[in-house]
């Protein structure tokens, strides 16, 4: 019995990891506008330093590419992957892992909150 109630509890454990916070396109639109997130990031010139699936030209090798950036559980190498966690990466990302590539992209925390809502559409 003691291995079926440890089953169960890591079932409902992993159950609850996989939501995180992400989810449908409902939950997306909480977070902000995936659409002016795209425009944003195309604009911005993401793309020179990632791969970003979804936005032209966007090929760049120097950072991580972008694809399922929706999926994972942990974002700069250090936060769990949630929406407030990646607004403040995408805000100031020298403050989370000082010495980084990642430059502030002076993202007021309304349209950081738009590339964001785009980052997990990314699945």
């Amino acid at each position: 019995m003691p291995r079926l109630a440890h089953l169960l509890v890591t079932t409902l454990l992993l159950a609850g990891l996989a939501g995180c916070g992400r989810g449908d396109g409902a939950d997306i639109r909480r977070i902000g506008s995936a659409r002016h997130g795209a425009q944003l990031i195309a604009q911005s010139g993401c793309g020179a330093c990632h791969e970003i699936p979804g936005i032209a030209n966007a090929a760049g090798r120097v950072g991580p590419p972008l694809g399922n950036v929706g999926t994972r559980s942990i974002i700069a190498g250090v936060l769990p992957n949630t929406p407030d966690n990646l607004v403040r990466w995408l805000r100031m990302p020298q403050s989370v892992v000082p010495g980084n590539a990642m430059p502030d992209m002076e993202l007021t925390e309304h349209d950081a909150r738009d590339v964001a809502a785009y980052l997990y559409t990314l699945r």
